[in-house]
C-alpha cells in the first residue's frame, strides 16, 4: 500500500476460517461498485471474543488468504491484526491504516447482519471517522428492513452508510468447517488451492469447536 497515495481501498475483515468465494465475491462486488483500487483483506488477530471462540491460528488463515486471492492483482493480503499484540478491534486498525496512508479513502465492507450490530461495536463513531461502510445485502432477503437501518444509520451519520448488491450465494466458513468435520465435500465453495491447503495440513478434522461465524469483529 503506498504512502501518501490517492485512492480509494476497500477493507475486507474476518476471521477467514476458512476464506470462501463468498468473501471473495463480496470483495469484487464491492471493488467494482465503487470503483476501489484495492481491496485488503485483514484476518482477525486478537479477537475481543476469544475466549468464547477457537479460531485457526493465523499462519494458516493467512496462507489460504494468500491462495484464494492471488489471481486478483486487486487483491492483497494485510497482516496489520495478526502482527499486533493488541486486541483486534476494528476502530483501531482503521486508525493504523489511516495514518499509515493519510490520502486514502477507506471504504469498510461488511455483511448485512453486521450493519444492525455496528452500534453496538467498540466506539463506532471513531470508525466512521476514518471510514464509510459498504454493507451487502442480497435481493430479496429481509431487503425493506435493511434499507431501513441503511437510511435509520445515515440520519444520524450523514453519508457514511452505503448499500452493497451481491449475489446470493449462501456459503458460510462454519459451514464448511462442519462438512469437512463430517468427510463431506467443500468442493466450489472455497477455491481449489484452498480446499488443496486445507487437506494439506487436515485442518478442522474431527474438531469440536464453537462456530466463530460472527468472527469477533467489534
Amino acid at each position: 500500500m503506498s504512502r501518501g497515495t490517492t485512492q480509494k481501498i476497500g477493507i475486507m475483515g474476518g476471521a477467514f476460517d476458512p476464506i470462501h468465494y463468498g468473501h471473495l465475491m463480496i470483495a469484487e462486488n464491492a471493488r467494482e461498485q465503487f470503483d476501489l483500487n484495492q481491496v485488503l483483506f485483514i484476518p482477525t488477530g486478537h479477537s475481543p471474543h476469544k475466549l468464547k471462540q477457537y479460531v485457526t491460528e493465523p499462519v494458516h488463515r493467512c496462507r489460504m488468504v494468500t491462495l484464494a486471492i492471488a489471481d486478483n492483482p486487486k487483491f492483497a493480503l494485510e497482516q496489520i491484526e495478526v502482527e499486533s499484540t493488541d486486541t483486534s478491534y476494528t476502530y483501531l486498525t482503521l486508525e493504523k491504516l489511516k495514518d499509515r496512508c493519510k490520502a486514502a479513502e477507506l471504504f469498510f465492507i461488511l455483511g448485512a447482519d453486521s450493519l444492525f450490530d455496528f452500534e453496538l461495536w467498540k466506539e463506532p463513531e471513531a470508525i466512521l471517522k476514518n471510514c464509510r461502510v459498504l454493507a451487502a445485502y442480497r435481493k430479496h432477503k429481509h431487503q425493506e428492513r435493511f434499507f431501513q437501518k441503511i437510511d435509520e444509520l445515515n440520519q444520524k451519520y450523514p453519508g457514511k452508510f452505503f448499500p452493497l448488491d451481491t449475489p446470493n450465494l449462501e456459503v458460510s466458513s462454519q459451514d464448511i468447517r462442519r462438512r469437512l468435520q463430517y468427510g463431506r465435500t467443500i468442493r466450489y465453495l472455497v477455491p481449489r488451492e484452498v480446499e488443496d491447503y486445507i487437506r494439506m495440513y487436515r485442518l478442522y478434522e474431527g474438531e469440536d469447536r464453537i462456530p466463530n461465524e460472527g468472527e469477533g469483529r467489534t
